[in-house]
């Protein structure tokens, strides 16, 4: 699915990376929902990143659960915005989201299909330097697998 972005990424000048964790793992996810997750974060990474920037896109085992994470060097989310980014229809910089699109619907989107999988969203993001989103699932027992 990162490939998709690809070329997206190459045509604004942006580097689009992937940072694996070596080990394979399992996580409990819809497949539609956890694709529609990652679309969005790799959507709004690319789109608030400038030409000459990067996205990586990474996975990781964190003892019980599996982490996704998309991070980026766009322009980041000034702190006091930061708790209100999941609401309906929230922009922070209006202006400049009217420019580029999109309806401000996108991480409220990712936050209720977190939930609806008992997973969790965090953002760590500082502004001017970039943003990083982390989707937490809880792994697969390896009895399942």
């Amino acid at each position: 699915m990162v490939n998709q972005y690809r070329e997206l990424a190459n045509e604004r000048g942006i580097q689009l990376l992937e940072e694996l964790d070596n080990s394979p793992f399992h996580i409990l996810s819809e497949p539609d929902m956890f694709r529609s997750i990652l679309t969005n974060l790799l959507d709004n990474a690319i789109k608030y990143t400038s030409s000459g920037g990067k996205v990586i896109v990474g996975a990781r085992v964190n003892e019980p659960y599996g982490e996704i994470f998309v991070k980026d060097t766009g322009m980041g989310i000034p702190r006091k915005e930061q708790e209100r980014i999941f609401e309906r229809f929230y922009r922070v910089d209006k202006a400049r989201s009217r420019a580029i699109g999109g309806t401000g619907l996108g991480l409220s989107i990712v936050k209720h299909l977190c939930e609806l999988q008992r997973a969790s969203i965090t953002v760590e993001s500082e502004e001017h330097r970039g943003s990083c989103f982390t989707v937490i699932f809880t792994l697969v027992p390896s009895s399942i697998e």
